[in-house]
């Protein structure tokens, strides 16, 4: 009866610490925590019946526990968590299962046992602990995962040692086993046993395919080698093993298809997105075209919001230092949602774009790991959709440039065209003979052709919106100054120009003899009048 209550405080307790850890440390997915506590409950049950003399029900409370530690290895194996390569999991776990067959047939035989070694509890012991080894091996150095596998390992130790010499010391490994199981649960490391991961898709293997198949085809040759020898002892035996092999084949084509259907649906988004970001003409047709491919992608009531920032260059810089991915987790929205920062990289340049920009996403963590991929790629070829505008507007200015270098050569006027940094992009010829100089300084500025004393009206005229006139003094190559009156307009939304276009007057200024009509004799040149004058008013304010 004492026994009976020793595994009763160190069952409940253990079950008590892993549903404690759960509430304090708030994991990704609680249902594989919650049934491992389900399964502790379960071992408790057996091994309090067990030492009340009950080994029947015990038994019983014994195979259930093994199921609940299967679902829960179910659970931390679904596509997305620690575990990401379940199909090799899948494979190993058939071949397991009728190898174990085998050797229960043949080697075992009728009694179940092994001298006074259980051979079901030896071989659900095995599988616990193959598994529980290889989710260590996919978690790397997790402290969680290392006291789940401490915990097989006491089971089945005990299994071996407790029916050859019983006694308290042999039991040990069962509370091994409670000890670590709970120690387990409340240790931190166990949220990242079900942080969603990207999964990795294998290729085909025909090894791996097999070894399916031969696990496959293990139990009815089983069960037709026991028909051929004129007696079938085993069939239960075979036939639960059957079930377990045909469930995990079913399993595993069931994940191949899903993840079949899964590269489908982004294959088919990505190409319809890539054709509306080559048909895109302007940014906000880019951000139309990658809300679009988001809503095809990902489920909406995933994701709680979605922002495409064309113009930020702080979000070039944050990037997770080696990581092999080109986006990063900035912030969590919840236990279980995140943001998650695409920055826009030119593909298959691999570089960001100068003027930075990324596509901000909120929503559920394990949607988002698993579209990671996708929505960095959609993020590339939206850089690129952006860049190539960018381009073509700087075409089209240039190509406006030279049309008004060409049409207002000959006029009078002092024009020049700045950028919102107020460098010139164009100046007239006639602007460059009153100052002086042949040819501008590269990257110069309208500030630099200006007095320092009216550099900073100038600056102030330029820093706001709309049109204006200001008045300063230029600075001519020989030292010399001219006042002008320079009248600006803003012009930085317009597609062709980007910028503001700037007419200096001579100040004060005189009569302006082309605002008259032409005189006669003239009018045999009426067609270069004209086209001075249209290129004049073009820009005139």
């Amino acid at each position: 009866m004492l026994w009976a209550v020793e595994w009763i405080v160190l069952g409940i307790g253990s079950a008590a610490a892993v549903l404690h850890g759960v509430r304090r440390h708030r994991p990704a997915r609680t249902a594989p925590w919650l049934l491992l506590a389900g399964a502790i409950v379960a071992s408790c049950c057996g091994d309090v019946l067990t030492a009340l003399g009950r080994p029947g029900i015990a038994n019983f409370c014994f195979y259930v526990m093994f199921a609940l530690v299967a679902c829960v290895l179910l659970q931390l194996t679904r596509v997305g968590a620690s575990l990401v390569d379940r199909a090799r999991l899948i494979d190993l776990l058939a071949f397991a299962c009728s190898v174990m067959l085998v050797v229960w047939v043949f080697v075992i035989g009728d009694g179940g046992r092994i001298g006074e070694v259980s051979g079901a509890y030896i071989m659900g012991a095995l599988l616990l602990l193959a598994v529980v080894a290889r989710l260590l091996a996919a978690a790397g150095r997790n402290p969680s995962a290392v006291l789940l596998v401490v915990g097989a390992v006491g089971v089945l130790v005990s299994d071996v040692v407790q029916p050859l010499w019983p006694g308290r010391l042999s039991e040990s490994g069962f509370v091994v086993l409670y000890l670590a199981w709970g120690a387990a649960a409340l240790h931190p490391s166990m949220v990242r046993l079900t942080e969603p991961t990207a999964p990795r898709p294998a290729p085909w293997l025909g090894r791996w395919a097999t070894l399916l198949g031969i696990s496959v085809a293990t139990p009815p040759l089983v069960l037709l080698i026991e028909a051929v020898n004129g007696q079938v002892g085993d069939g239960v035996v075979i036939a639960a093993a059957g079930a377990i092999t045909l469930l995990l084949t079913v399993t595993r084509l069931t994940d191949a298809v899903t993840l079949n259907g899964q590269a489908l649906t982004r294959e088919r988004g990505l190409r319809q997105a890539s054709a509306a970001l080559v048909a895109a003409a302007d940014p906000q047709a880019v951000d139309e075209a990658v809300q679009v491919a988001i809503a095809q992608l990902m489920p909406p009531e995933t994701v709680r919001s979605a922002v495409f920032a064309t113009d930020n260059r702080g979000l070039t810089v944050q990037g997770e230092s080696g990581s092999p991915h080109r986006s990063w987790w900035i912030e969590e929205a919840g236990h279980d949602c995140a943001t998650l920062v695409c920055p826009l990289w030119l593909e298959p340049l691999a570089v960001a774009r100068p003027s930075g920009g990324a596509l901000i996403l909120t929503g559920r963590r394990d949607t988002l790991t698993a579209s990671r991929d996708t929505l960095e790629v959609l993020a590339g070829q939206a850089a690129l959709a952006l860049d190539r505008i960018s381009l073509m507007e700087a075409v089209g200015r240039r190509d406006s440039d030279l049309y008004l270098r060409a049409v207002v050569r000959n006029t009078t006027d002092k024009m020049v065209v700045i950028d919102e940094d107020q460098r010139i992009r164009y100046a007239s010829p006639s602007l460059r003979e009153l100052l002086g100089v042949d040819e501008l300084p590269p990257m110069a500025t309208l500030a630099d052709l200006v007095h320092p004393d009216d550099r900073h009206e100038l600056r102030q005229a330029f820093r706001g919106a709309g049109d204006g006139v200001v008045f300063c003094s230029l600075v001519r190559a020989g030292g010399g100054q001219v006042m002008v009156e320079a009248t600006y307009r803003d012009l930085r939304e317009d597609r062709l120009v980007q910028g503001f276009v700037v007419t200096m007057r001579d100040f004060p200024r005189g009569p302006d003899p082309d605002e008259q009509h032409p005189r006669r004799d003239n009018r045999g040149e009426l067609p270069a009048w004209v086209n001075r004058r249209s290129a004049r008013h073009k820009f005139r304010y």
